[in-house]
């Protein structure tokens, strides 16, 4: 692996690893980011159920984190060979 797709990897990486924390340990603020963006193309969601919402948003915060720490994995032994 050549040392630029190294470095793009690891910088994709932790910001996933930031993204990751944020959604899990703050759903509700993430929620509402997304509910800004829309509005500002014009668009209008509501989720049905909150309660749903921050529940999943907190798992996808951790899918988000389990997949960065396999990339972690995989480029520290990547690294070692």
């Amino acid at each position: 692996m050549d040392i630029l797709a190294f470095l793009i990897l690891v910088l994709i990486t932790i910001n996933s690893v930031l993204i990751g924390f944020f959604l899990f340990l703050k759903p509700a603020s993430a929620i509402r980011i997304q509910k800004r963006f829309y509005e500002k193309i014009n668009w209008r969601i509501e989720p049905i159920s909150m309660a749903k919402e921050i529940r999943n948003t907190k798992i996808m915060g951790l899918f988000l984190l389990f997949m960065s720490f396999l990339t972690i994995s995989y480029i520290v032994l990547k690294s070692i060979r």
